[in-house]
C-alpha cells in the first residue's frame, strides 16, 4: 500500500454558470434597477455579492430566486 495522499479538489457550484449584472437581473426580473438596489439594502431579492465595485448575480440563483417567489405564491393563495 502507497501513503499517497490526494487533494481534495474544491467544489465549485457555478463553474458552468453566468454572472449578470444588475442591469441585467432588473431586465430579466423587470424591475428597476433601484428596487433591486432596495432589495439588497433590506436583504431580500436575489442573493449578490460585489466584485471590486460592482453588483453580480449568478444565472442560476436569479432563476431559483424567481421559482422560490412563483412557489410562495401559489402556497399563499391555497
Amino acid at each position: 500500500m502507497s501513503n499517497i495522499q490526494w487533494a481534495a479538489v474544491p467544489v465549485t457550484p457555478h463553474a458552468d454558470d453566468e454572472l449578470l449584472t444588475i442591469q441585467e437581473v432588473a431586465d430579466v426580473v423587470r424591475v428597476p434597477v433601484a428596487t433591486l438596489r432596495y432589495w439588497r439594502h433590506v436583504g431580500t431579492g436575489p442573493r449578490s455579492f460585489r466584485i471590486g465595485r460592482s453588483v453580480r448575480y449568478w444565472r442560476t440563483e436569479v432563476f431559483g430566486w424567481l421559482g422560490d417567489q412563483a412557489n410562495s405564491d401559489r402556497q399563499s393563495v391555497l
